[in-house]
């Protein structure tokens, strides 16, 4: 038996903004079980609709929820983005943010090069102040047993006992 499609798109549209009730509220308001209500988003994302988790804030959306509303809004203008944000219970700014965010996302590659290569830098101008205090103490230390050395040799040149 299955449940008739309007009445699926009706308690769909429920989970939607503004309303954005949750699927556990559903559940008990329609008498439908919890599966069958993330089975039937889970269908509609599917799809390509835009289904929220049911946080009533966008803040509370999934990154794919976030993307879809991109998405979503791509090709409209100004007047028909504000519509479609007042009747999804968004702003045109967080729309904006969304499609930076994914914007950036999809440069991903190129910035985390521009990291490695500048981190590598960083390293390897540490590795040669490294090697260089390295050297300088490697002498310095060559310098004080060849001092220890000769004076030994002195003493026992000269006859004088050690004190050590």
């Amino acid at each position: 038996m299955g449940y008739p499609k309007e009445r699926k798109e009706a308690i769909l549209k429920k989970m939607l903004p503004p309303n954005n009730r949750t699927i556990k509220e559903l559940s008990k308001t329609e008498g439908i079980s919890e599966a069958t209500l993330y089975n039937w988003r889970k269908a509609a994302r599917a799809e390509g609709r835009l289904m929220p988790e049911g946080d009533s804030t966008p803040n509370g959306w999934t990154a794919a929820d976030k993307f879809a509303a991109v998405v979503e809004s791509a090709a409209l203008n100004e007047a028909e983005l504000s519509a479609w944000c007042r009747e999804k219970g968004l702003y045109p700014q967080q729309i904006k943010q969304w499609r930076k965010a994914c914007e950036q996302a999809n440069d991903w590659d190129r910035s985390q090069t521009r990291q490695l290569k500048e981190s590598r830098k960083a390293d390897e101008k540490r590795i040669k102040q490294l090697q260089s205090e390295l050297k300088r103490k490697e002498k310095a230390l060559a310098e004080a047993a060849a001092l220890l050395v000769l004076r030994k040799k002195a003493r026992a040149i000269w006859g004088e006992a050690e004190d050590e």
